[in-house]
């Protein structure tokens, strides 16, 4: 039989990475994850950060694999390709023009949006280059409150949707999630989902950690309760350790029961 999983998608921040361990990237995971691609699987970092804020965090890591693809803002994909992560022009330019389409219909309605948090809550709001509304939330009780109110907001403009992790949130558009990234990659290599891995651990991943896009789901034991919930509904594989030593559990979990 050949390898089981033939594609490894890992959330970064809370999963892959712990920023207070040392290592931050486990030794036994980042041994793992090479020899399975040194097998031909591929491994996928799938972040809600951008290149450069990704770039640093693996230098400080030290590691010495290379991921095969990107998935960065939870939307662009990029490939590995020598020493740089070039984009995928036809994905990325049709994400960009998706998201200018819909942020235009929101514009009008920011002012209002800003002053019903500003009247209920201390919360930084900003912009940046991928989202005119981004949010980060003085504790995860107000976040729970914000979000609640943004995705009310966005049933009333179609393609809108809210992108929460933590205190965190920005709008976005649906069609371009770490889910549908994740699947445009297996497509690009020919892979069903039955041959791809993913793990997470926030709201943000539970786009992909779903059987429409992959077979094998795993949540670490630092997840938070709906990734749990959502993955052992889809009869996954809820680790009972926590960051990148639960991954590897997850992983060799399933090895274990698939032999290849």
């Amino acid at each position: 039989m050949g390898l089981p999983i033939k594609l490894i998608s890992t959330d970064f921040d809370g999963t892959l990475f712990a920023e207070f361990e040392n290592p931050p990237i486990p030794e036994e995971l980042e041994q793992l994850i090479g020899q399975l691609q040194a097998r031909g699987a591929k491994w996928v970092i799938n972040t809600g950060r951008d290149m450069s804020s990704l770039m640093e965090a693996l230098g400080r890591a030290g590691i010495r694999i290379e991921p095969d693809y990107l998935v960065l803002v939870e939307r662009e994909i990029h490939l590995h390709r020598d020493s740089r992560y070039p984009g995928l022009d036809d994905w990325n330019a049709a994400c960009a023009r998706a998201h200018a389409e819909v942020f235009a219909r929101v514009q009008q309605d920011l002012p209002a949006i800003v002053a019903w948090i500003d009247a209920r809550f201390h919360a930084r709001i900003y912009e940046d280059a991928y989202s005119p509304f981004c949010l980060i939330a003085s504790n995860n009780g107000d976040a729970e409150v914000i979000h609640s109110y943004l995705a009310e907001y966005c049933r009333s403009v179609p393609h809108l949707t809210v992108v929460r992790n933590d205190v965190y949130a920005r709008l976005s558009h649906e069609a371009y999630n770490k889910g549908t990234a994740l699947a445009e990659i297996s497509r690009r290599l020919g892979l069903g989902t039955e041959a791809v891995f993913a793990v997470g651990d926030h709201l943000n991943d539970l786009p992909m950690l779903s059987r429409r896009h992959a077979r094998f789901l795993a949540a670490p034991a630092n997840a938070v309760d709906a990734v749990k919930d959502a993955v052992r509904q889809q009869e996954g594989y809820v680790s009972k350790l926590s960051h990148g030593n639960g991954v590897a559990e997850a992983i060799n979990h399933y090895l274990e029961r698939i032999p290849s």
